[in-house]
């Protein structure tokens, strides 16, 4: 059977990040997946697809018990609107479905914000595949793509 993390692993190859993939039983929601992995849902990082105006797409980090902060965040961008796709055009943009977006080997290398509290850690996210958790360095994620590091988030509802 095919690896369905091997896009991931082969991206995060070439740009030489260290990644750890581990495979867990499915989640139905991130705080499922955290209990799972035997994390606090702050040590999993959401990757959030988010669509500007004029059609191209963002990837935007933020820790499992926070949620975007739509003003800060646009302030940062540049921009005036900000939104989340629907599902099909999440996929159409990353190659990935939701819950399993991850910025590593998506479709198109769009650009990265990264929310400031997930720097200096070890982090979990999607892998690219439902069932499977990646593991890497905040920091090294973060200058392997450049991301733009800033306080855009506030705690979740």
């Amino acid at each position: 059977m095919p690896d369905p993390t091997r896009r991931v692993r082969d991206a995060a190859a070439q740009r030489g990040l260290d990644i750890e993939i581990r495979e867990r039983p499915a989640a139905g929601s991130l705080a499922e997946a955290a209990t799972l992995l035997g994390l606090q849902p702050a040590d999993i990082v959401k990757t959030l697809v988010v669509k500007r105006a004029d059609d191209t797409y963002l990837f935007v980090l933020v820790p499992g018990d926070r949620a975007i902060l739509w003003p800060k965040l646009r302030a940062v961008v540049g921009v005036n609107k900000l939104r989340l796709p629907e599902p099909e055009l999440a996929l159409a943009a990353t190659g990935y479905e939701r819950g399993t977006i991850v910025p590593i080997g998506s479709a198109t290398d769009w650009p990265v914000y990264a929310d400031q509290s997930i720097t200096g850690r070890r982090v979990a996210m999607g892998a690219g595949a439902h069932g499977y958790s990646l593991f890497v360095d905040a920091d090294a994620l973060i200058a392997s793509y450049d991301a733009t590091v800033a306080d855009i988030s506030q705690p979740a509802a």
